[in-house]
């Protein structure tokens, strides 16, 4: 009886976590942003599942007994993919939130904003790159 009921928590928490990351996912409106920034609107189906996709197989890959051995290139791909994907819901995010014209009004930018986004993307990868290679941390 106290394995069901902690069955049952443990799969309840499990799709409010989900249900909670794919409604930020919406409100940010990070999937029709893509499509419109990359000209592919005809393929927002295609990228909704693929988000599905790769939470369900990131969640059985996180609970299976072995490890899924893709390889060097494997491991290269979705390294990619998930920064990618964490770097445009992030900027979303930001966008959303209206960051970056706050950012400029108050520091009164009237050039150079390009090179400030690129400066912060810059730091972010150099900043993972080390914690997570070197394991270096502030």
């Amino acid at each position: 009886m106290k394995f069901i009921f902690l069955m049952i928590v443990g799969v309840s928490a499990g799709l409010v976590t989900s249900a909670g990351v794919f409604a930020l996912i919406t409100v940010i409106g990070i999937i029709p942003r893509l499509a419109g920034r990359s000209r592919t609107a005809s393929y927002i189906r295609l990228y909704e599942w693929m988000i599905i996709l790769g939470g369900v197989l990131g969640t059985l890959e996180f609970f299976a007994e072995r490890a899924l051995k893709v390889g060097s290139i494997g491991l290269l791909v979705f390294g990619l993919g998930s920064g990618i994907f964490v770097s445009c819901l992030a900027m979303s995010l930001a966008e959303t939130l209206d960051v970056f014209p706050i950012m400029v009004r108050r520091l009164r930018l009237k050039v150079g904003f390009p090179w400030i986004t690129l400066a912060f993307a810059l730091g972010k990868s150099i900043g993972a790159l080390l914690f997570f290679w070197k394991g270096w941390s502030i």
